[in-house]
């Protein structure tokens, strides 16, 4: 998983099959059109995008005498802290790795098309926190509870666009918190605030 990771988000191509996968099912074909490029490239990528498990079959479609294979993005479940204690140490790992490649995927697809910079409501955070055992449970609830909280933004919003018939924007949203790899804090060295 660790470098089926990597190798999907490497390459411009496999990076914007993942994101397009993400919206739906797709054939190789499709995908080709949308992305405006050759569909024996696109194709390969899917290939390799298949077998290293990045994606799944998603069926097929009899279309005249040729047989169509969709795929999409490896399904992401909700999973609740009683679920992942119950996992084992490989079953965290695909799962963690399947969620990095996600994040990930629309986050590269995003700033490598520039959407980013015109976003006026974008946010961008990170930063290192040293915290105790408390403190770290205390950062697990307050995610939990952000995340309770942007389930019912996402209501008030379907309920506002339903009465104004405002296409919406797709908006990602991901927060982390996990334990450094290394034991040292990085040092954080900030530019001065650009103001206008």
């Amino acid at each position: 998983m660790d470098e089926a990771v990597a190798w999907a988000l490497g390459h411009p191509v496999r990076n914007e099959v993942l994101s397009i996968l993400a919206e739906g099912k797709r054939s190789s074909s499709e995908l080709a059109k949308i992305m405006d490029e050759d569909v024996k490239l696109v194709g390969h990528h899917v290939r390799e995008l298949f077998e290293s498990g990045c994606i799944e079959d998603a069926g097929t479609v009899a279309r005249g005498n040729v047989t169509e294979r969709f795929y999409r993005t490896v399904i992401l479940p909700y999973i609740t802290d009683e679920a992942y204690q119950a996992m084992t140490m490989e079953e965290r790992h695909d799962i963690i790795g399947v969620t990095i490649q996600s994040i990930l995927t629309e986050t590269l697809a995003s700033y490598r098309a520039g959407k980013m910079e015109s976003d006026e409501d974008l946010w961008l955070l990170w930063d290192a926190l040293n915290l105790d055992a408390e403190g770290r449970r205390e950062v697990a609830d307050e995610l939990a509870a952000s995340y309770e909280r942007l389930a019912d933004i996402k209501g008030r919003a379907a309920t506002r666009m339903c009465e104004s018939g405002e296409a919406g924007t797709t908006t990602i949203v991901t927060a982390t918190a996990f334990s450094r790899c290394r034991q040292g804090r990085p040092e954080r060295n900030y530019a001065p605030s650009i103001e206008d």
